[in-house]
């Protein structure tokens, strides 16, 4: 075994690698941009090693600072974790050539299956089933336009190289094929550095099954059962459980040995899935599951398959790029019970799901319910430069209803405070009737988008709570400063303020009275309610509201605040009584960055003339990418960014003439 080991990768799997390696007595070290020096990862590890600048492009893709890095440790091999480097074949070549080991398959084996169209075609004459398709050579926009009105609408458009749902786009009709292709080539040429795409049929009721395969250098591979990876949004996985529901012994049996031969046909060694499309139109059947793609590397949601089968993938990673052989054979492998993993992200549910940005001023997840897989701890920051995942939550229980509830209950048991999250759309979609009865498909949560994002609506309860924490009249230090508090006073009646909170873009006028020190009456909505203040603590305070004694929970910064009530985390924030107003009318004059990122493309110009809804600016941030478009039709006055500008949230992109000036 070795004795030291870099991991080549942040966030969440550097941590989770540094785990088992720990166990396993071997010494760690990191490698960190400027913008991680104080990231877990790096506080975790034996050693840390600076690699570049913040962007991905300038440190954790930047394949001679991270060799030269595990060199100057003396690090005997390499781990790529997921994402970044962890399917290129040039970077697994240059561990090799370095003398160390690639935690990894073979680079050949990587080719393999890198490229999609080349991977179907290698799978065709494996004997594993494809899906009817376009997966050629070819690539005039003319040509591919044919072949996909050959194959029949809809159609998917997929990047050959790369996953993650790069370079995808469903296309519903003819008319819509030419910019749908131009927008998968442009996202799959920068995520991937190859714009070519392959063409496949659309099934219209589709599940996405994948099997977890392992291979050894002595040439044994085995699989370790399925994973249903079905709850998705643009193609990206938000659920995942194991084994796959409605799953019986005859499909599990197929899908297994084709996930072995697909393995088998390229000399696999190490962790890798095997992707399946399955068409459960009429229930899971074993002609009806189709190859996709093989992704040569360890999942992320390879958690709940170490929940059913008792193992440890990153150890069996570890013990077969050291040259020994699988830990158990096929027959040792059985499933024990079931797994549900979610994936909590720092993005905006209510806004499309924009990635958000924040310093995480509360952080706390269930100790015992579940187990959690972070990147993060309370106080550190989640940046515009790479992929906002917070944490994954696993559990597992003897059977679906029991790992669900419990999945539920440790969703509820979440509190963070800094950001907007997807925490309760994660909650929603478990409550979702087709998901708990065991019939998810790739579309759910397409069909169900507005109601599962819908804003919560909260209560009167809680925004009289919440306007009285952004007094910071629960404050610990409240209780020894009485000038400051809340309960000043007047000659005559109570002393009253006026507190404006936002909520998911809606604005709240609260009322609070000071009837003496610590006690209020609050009215918000259409009630009042009597508020005294027991006790306050970090993070909280021990309240009596309308007679009944509660502890709340929250956490509180300059410019926003989040409510712990019921389960939900509540994101109020403060708007700034200086800033000045604008109308509507003037805002559909500009077009403002919803969030940090680089500007990829600029479509127009000044004096250009546009309609509403037009593409005018494509901008990419925290590995997606977005289109910005006209609000209403116009001429363009100004642009005032141009391609390669890296923006903030809030500034203006582009102005349109004002319509009594055109």
């Amino acid at each position: 075994m070795f004795s030291k080991l870099l991991i080549a990768n942040r966030g969440e799997i550097a941590c989770r690698i540094i785990r088992t390696a720990r166990r396993l007595g071997i010494r760690t070290a990191a490698v960190y941009s400027d913008a991680d020096g104080d990231a877990l990862h790096v506080a975790l590890a034996d050693e840390a090693i600076r690699i570049g600048a913040a962007p991905a492009a300038q440190s954790y893709l930047a394949i001679g600072s991270i060799v030269q890095a595990a060199r100057s440790v003396g690090a005997e091999a390499i781990h790529p974790g997921y994402g970044f480097l962890s399917e290129n074949a040039d970077f697994a070549e240059a561990v090799g050539e370095a003398g160390m080991v690639f935690v990894g398959p073979p680079p050949a084996a990587i080719r393999a299956m890198g490229l999609k169209d080349a991977a179907k075609a290698l799978m065709e004459r494996a004997g594993v089933p494809v899906v009817p398709g376009y997966h050629g050579e070819e690539q005039d926009a003319s040509f591919l336009a044919e072949r996909a009105r050959e194959i029949g609408y809809p159609v998917l458009i997929k990047a050959r190289a790369g996953g993650g749902g790069k370079g995808m786009r469903r296309v519903e009709r003819q008319d819509d094929f030419g910019s749908a292709l131009e927008a998968a080539r442009r996202e799959a040429a920068s995520a991937f550095g190859d714009g070519s795409v392959l063409l496949e049929r659309y099934l219209t009721k589709p599940r996405h099954i994948e099997m977890q395969i392992f291979g050894d250098r002595q040439g044994n591979i085995v699989h370790l059962f399925e994973r249903d990876c079905s709850l998705q949004r643009r193609h990206q996985k938000v659920i995942e459980e194991a084994p796959a529901p409605g799953m019986t012994a005859e499909v599990r049996r197929a899908m297994g040995d084709a996930a072995v031969r697909a393995a088998q046909a390229i000399g696999y060694v190490g962790a890798g899935t095997v992707e399946f499309i399955a068409d459960v139109t009429n229930g899971l059947e074993p002609d009806h599951f189709y190859f996709m793609e093989m992704n040569t590397r360890l999942q992320v949601e390879h958690p709940v398959t170490e929940a059913i089968t008792g193992t440890d993938l990153v150890e069996w990673q570890l013990r077969v790029a050291a040259g020994e052989p699988l830990p158990k054979k096929q027959a040792d492998i059985s499933i024990n019970g079931w797994a549900f993993e979610a994936r909590l992200y720092a993005e905006d549910p209510v806004r499309g799901f924009l990635p958000a940005t924040g310093r995480l001023t509360h952080l706390s997840f269930p100790e015992d319910t579940a187990r959690v897989d972070a990147g993060v701890r309370q106080g550190d920051t989640i940046t515009p430069y790479y992929d906002p995942l917070i944490a994954k939550l696993i559990v597992h229980g003897q059977n679906r209803s029991a790992a669900l509830g419990k999945l539920q209950d440790a969703l509820k048991e979440c509190r963070i405070g800094g950001t907007v999250t997807n925490l309760d759309f994660l909650i929603r979609l478990t409550e979702e009737h087709e998901f708990r009865s065991g019939h998810p498909d790739t579309g759910l949560i397409d069909r169900e988008t507005e109601r599962l994002t819908a804003p919560v609506v909260p209560g009167d309860e809680a925004l009289a709570l919440a306007a009285i924490i952004s007094t910071g009249a629960l404050e610990p230090e409240m209780s020894t400063d009485p000038w400051s508090s809340l309960g000043s006073w007047q000659i005559w009646g109570d002393a009253h303020r006026t507190v404006a909170i936002d909520h998911a873009d809606v604005r709240a006028t609260v009322t609070l009275a000071s009837r003496g020190r610590d006690q209020f009456a609050v009215r918000a909505g259409g009630s009042t309610l009597p508020v005294l203040v027991l006790d306050r603590i970090e993070g909280g305070a021990r309240l009596e509201v309308a007679g009944k004694q509660r502890l709340i929970r929250f956490a509180r910064d300059r410019e926003s605040m989040t409510l712990f009530h019921h389960g939900r985390n509540l994101v109020f924030h403060l708007p700034d009584g200086l800033a000045g107003g604008q109308s509507s009318e003037v805002a559909e004059d500009e077009l403002l960055a919803p969030m940090p990122g680089l500007v990829k493309l600029v479509r127009v110009g000044a004096g250009d003339t546009v309609s509403k809804g037009q593409p005018l600016i494509v901008l990419e941030a925290m590995k997606m990418e977005l289109t910005l478009s006209a609000s209403r039709e116009g001429t363009i006055a100004n642009v005032h960014v141009t391609e390669g500008a890296q923006v903030s949230e809030g500034m203006v992109l582009v102005t349109l003439m004002e319509e009594a000036a055109q």
